[in-house]
């Protein structure tokens, strides 16, 4: 059984979601040059906005012009938390300026003043893959501790404008995708030369690392300043949380599993909760000649920055082998064996539901501080019907199998406090910048070539779940 004080909501994050790019002020981000298109054929990041190109996060569902509408549609749905972020160039257009943008925090509060009147508790994520383009184009993202100064600045100024209004706050939205070749550029600003397909940039672990170190420490003084500000504040880290599973019994590929899961999952994690690098870390990064600068005092920092619960995004698992003809067989943009078990969504992601359970567990038995699932959904094609009906049964198929596994977990002792829907209200895809590949409980009428009005149609699913969230997870039907 779910807790009296559950979080039932939903998630989204601004460079995909909110739109408005220029208005009140706002700088543009990494995102903004980031171009429509798949991974591996079209996607670019290009140094000017060109016009044979479109870019998603320009519009997105636009939020910025329909805040009022949609957290309506959330109170509606009974929503006890929104998950949001505010867009750094919104506030501080280029990182750089002393001064903050009084039209872009006055946008936040008037956000946080709805979802308040609607007693709906916002859990804001401070840097959600959308840093300052000036910055990565003059230090070349978190490759510089100057963004350690820039991004404390930002903080200070959002929890002494907000200490009154959020409570819970994550710092640095699937952290640990900076360990992935894919995450060089949304989730650390760095940039090549060239301008060059998304998944062909050139790879430098090494600089990837340091950029890491650059956001843990960042991190730790950012959760030590708002413990400051407000010791009320609820500090969390985040996760992109995919677990890894052996392929078989063979012992190779247990430790194959194991050691991926270590260094791709509970690394960033083992930081950000026990405050130091664990031992798996420090031998990987010997053993493969990677070699980054920690400062003095850097050590101490992480000490003294740990979070106060641990949130993750949770939508597959992957089924890991030493064996190399199978890597890669699975069809998902990250990786992995297919595993024969488990049905894969249109984009590859093999659903997992018991999977969220076997994290949950693993998670709270390693940390055993509370957990918050701030990310899971379906991705699909949605269709209107000719009454005007979004009949999606296989998201709401989805949900409920995965909301089960939450129940069991909190009847094995896990301490679980909450369950944002991603993508609750239609927004760009972050893997493939699609509109077409749609999460939302709410539709919204846009696509992916530039045309629609961005009206929101109430799926089959927004009554489902607003049902589950009335009766705390007892109606799932």
């Amino acid at each position: 059984m779910f807790p009296g004080n559950f979080f039932w909501g939903g998630a989204t994050a601004a460079n995909q979601f909110e739109g408005g790019w220029k208005l009140g002020g706002k700088g543009a981000a990494c995102a903004d040059y980031l171009s429509s298109g798949s991974y591996a054929e079209t996607r670019k990041i290009t140094h000017t906005i060109r016009e044979d190109l479109k870019y998603p996060s320009h519009e997105a569902a636009d939020f910025y012009h329909h805040y009022k509408e949609d957290i309506k549609l959330l109170a509606e749905a009974g929503f006890k938390m929104f998950r949001l972020s505010i867009n750094w160039t919104r506030i501080f257009p280029t990182g750089m300026e002393d001064a903050p943008n009084e039209e872009g925090l006055q946008f936040y509060d008037y956000v946080f003043d709805e979802l308040i009147k609607n007693k709906i508790q916002p859990l804001v994520t401070i840097n959600h893959f959308d840093i300052p383009i000036a910055l990565c184009e003059k230090y070349n993202g978190w490759e510089s501790r100057e963004l350690i100064d820039l991004f404390y600045k930002h903080c200070k100024t959002i929890f002494t404008r907000y200490k009154d209004k959020v409570k819970y706050w994550l710092t640095f939205n699937e952290i640990n995708t900076a360990l992935l070749e894919l995450g060089s550029y949304l989730s650390l600003g760095l940039r090549n030369e060239e301008e060059e397909e998304f998944l062909k940039q050139t790879d430098n672990p090494e600089l990837r690392f340091q950029a890491l170190h650059h956001q843990f420490v960042a991190s730790a003084k950012a959760v030590k300043l708002a413990h400051e500000i407000n010791p009320d504040f609820k500090m969390g880290c985040m996760i992109s949380y995919m677990p890894r599973y052996p392929r078989t019994c063979n012992p190779e590929d247990v430790l194959a599993a194991k050691q991926e899961e270590n260094m791709k999952v509970h690394f960033c994690g083992d930081v950000q909760v026990k405050g130091y690098y664990p031992y798996y870390a420090l031998s990987y990064m010997k053993k493969n000649e990677i070699n980054i600068k920690i400062l003095p005092g850097d050590n101490e920092i992480l000490k003294q920055g740990t979070v106060d619960f641990y949130s993750f995004s949770y939508y597959l698992s992957l089924c890991i082998s030493a064996d190399p003809q199978y890597a890669g067989t699975g069809k998902c943009y990250v990786g992995g064996a297919e595993n024969p078990y488990l049905k894969a969504t249109d984009w590859g992601m093999q659903i997992d539901p018991a999977g969220l359970r076997i994290t949950l567990n693993d998670l709270y038995a390693r940390y055993n501080i509370p957990l918050l699932v701030v990310e899971n959904g379906y991705g699909a094609y949605d269709k209107i019907e000719k009454d005007g009906s979004i009949k999606d049964s296989y998201r709401i198929d989805y949900l409920k199998r995965h909301i089960l596994e939450m129940e069991k977990s909190i009847e094995d002792g896990v301490d679980l406090i909450g369950y944002t829907i991603w993508g609750c209200i239609d927004l760009v895809s972050a893997s493939t910048g699609e509109m077409a590949k749609r999460y939302g409980i709410i539709y919204v009428n846009k696509y992916d070539d530039g045309t629609g009005d961005f009206k929101r149609i109430k799926k089959k699913s927004f009554d489902w779940y607003k049902g589950v969230i009335a009766s705390n997870g007892r109606n799932l039907e």
